[in-house]
C-alpha cells in the first residue's frame, strides 16, 4: 500500500538464545546491536527514510537495556546511517545510507566532526568513563556539550561519570606552539596556557554542576604531563579509543597587539582514527594498550595540574 512501510523484527528468542543448543546466550553488547542494525540498513531491510523500531522494542528484541540501544543508535548516527536519534520519536534511516562508511573504523574524520557523537554515545551507559590526553582540552569541552544537553533535556541520565584528563604542565619547555624564528618569545606559550586553563575551568564546572542539578556522581580529575604530546587520545568507557596526530603548520596570529609567525597545530581539525573493542584483533589490542599507556602516564610521571586563578 502506498505510504505504508513494514519492519521485520527478529523474534526475541532468536536474539537471546544460542541457536545450536537452545541455551541462553549472554546479553548483546551495544556494538553487536549496532552491527545487526547496520546490516539491516545496508541490506535494504530498513530502507532510507523509514522509521526505526522504538528503543523499547529493540531492547526487547536484543535482550539488552535501553542504554545499550541508545549507544548503538548513536554509533549509527555518527556513521550517517541514522538521523534524529536524539529526538523523542524513533530514529529515521538516513536518505543515502549506502554512501556512509561501513563501520566506525573505516573512515577517520576531523575531531570537531567525530568526537561529539562518539562521546554522546558513550554516555548511554550507567557508568561513563572518559580519559583524554590532549594539548588544551578545547575539543573535549566542545564535544561534552552534546551529552550534557541530553542530560539536561532528560533524555539520558548516567548514574556516575568519571573523567580524567592529561595535559602538558605549565612549567615545561613547550615544544609547540613556538615562534618560527626560534627566539625566546613567550607569547605563544602564554596564549596556550590561558587557553588550557580556561578549558579546564569550563569542563570542570560543567561536569560538577551535574551533581547539584541531576544528582549524578561526577568525578573529574586533571594531571600534568612533563612533555608536549605530539598526539591526542580519547578513551571512551572500555569500548573505544580515538587517536589523532597533532600536525604542525606555520601560521600567523596577532597576540598582544603584535603579529607573530609560529608553528602550531589546530587540534579541532586533527583527524581522529577510531579503534573499537571487539572490532578485530588489531582494534581490540589498540584499545587495551591505549588504556595501559594512559594509566601508566597517570600513575607515574604525571603530577598535579596547576591552573591560574
Amino acid at each position: 500500500m502506498a505510504g505504508s512501510c513494514s519492519v521485520r523484527i527478529v523474534e526475541p528468542n532468536h536474539a537471546v538464545f544460542n541457536g545450536r543448543n537452545g541455551s541462553p546466550r549472554p546479553p548483546r553488547s551495544h556494538r553487536e546491536v549496532a552491527d545487526e542494525l547496520r546490516s539491516r540498513i545496508r541490506s535494504g531491510q530498513l530502507r532510507a527514510g523509514q522509521r526505526m523500531p522504538t528503543q523499547a522494542r529493540l531492547a526487547d528484541e536484543f535482550g539488552v537495556e535501553r542504554g545499550a540501544v541508545r549507544q548503538a543508535l548513536r554509533i549509527l548516527q555518527a556513521e550517517h546511517l541514522l538521523v534524529n536519534v536524539s529526538k523523542g520519536s524513533p530514529a529515521t534511516v538516513a536518505d543515502h545510507p549506502e554512501r556512509a562508511p561501513s563501520g566506525p573504523q573505516d573512515k577517520p574524520q576531523s575531531t570537531v566532526v567525530a568526537l561529539a557523537p562518539r562521546i554522546t554515545a558513550a554516555f548511554g551507559v550507567p557508568h561513563v568513563e572518559i580519559d583524554a590526553l590532549c594539548l588544551t582540552a578545547v575539543s573535549l569541552t566542545l564535544a561534552m556539550s552534546e551529552p550534557l544537553r541530553e542530560i539536561h533535556a532528560g533524555r539520558i541520565k548516567p548514574a556516575r561519570i568519571d573523567v580524567r584528563v592529561l595535559l602538558p604542565g605549565r612549567d615545561i619547555d613547550l615544544a609547540f606552539p613556538a615562534s618560527v624564528d626560534g627566539t625566546a618569545d613567550d607569547r605563544p606559550r602564554r596564549r596556550w596556557l590561558a587557553q588550557r586553563d580556561a578549558q579546564v575551568r569550563v569542563l570542570r564546572h560543567n561536569l560538577l554542576a551535574l551533581r547539584a542539578t541531576h544528582a549524578i556522581d561526577v568525578r573529574v580529575s586533571f594531571r600534568a604531563l612533563p612533555f608536549t604530546p605530539p598526539v591526542k587520545l580519547y578513551l571512551l568507557n572500555d569500548d573505544e579509543a580515538l587517536f589523532a596526530y597533532y600536525t604542525l603548520a606555520r601560521r600567523g596570529e596577532e597576540i598582544d597587539h603584535e603579529y607573530l609567525e609560529m608553528y602550531d597545530a589546530e587540534g579541532t581539525q586533527s583527524m581522529l582514527f577510531p579503534f573499537g573493542q571487539g572490532a578485530g584483533l588489531r582494534d581490540t589490542t589498540f584499545v587495551e594498550q591505549s588504556h595501559l599507556w594512559f594509566n601508566a602516564l597517570w600513575e607515574t610521571i604525571s603530577s598535579e595540574l596547576l591552573i591560574t586563578n
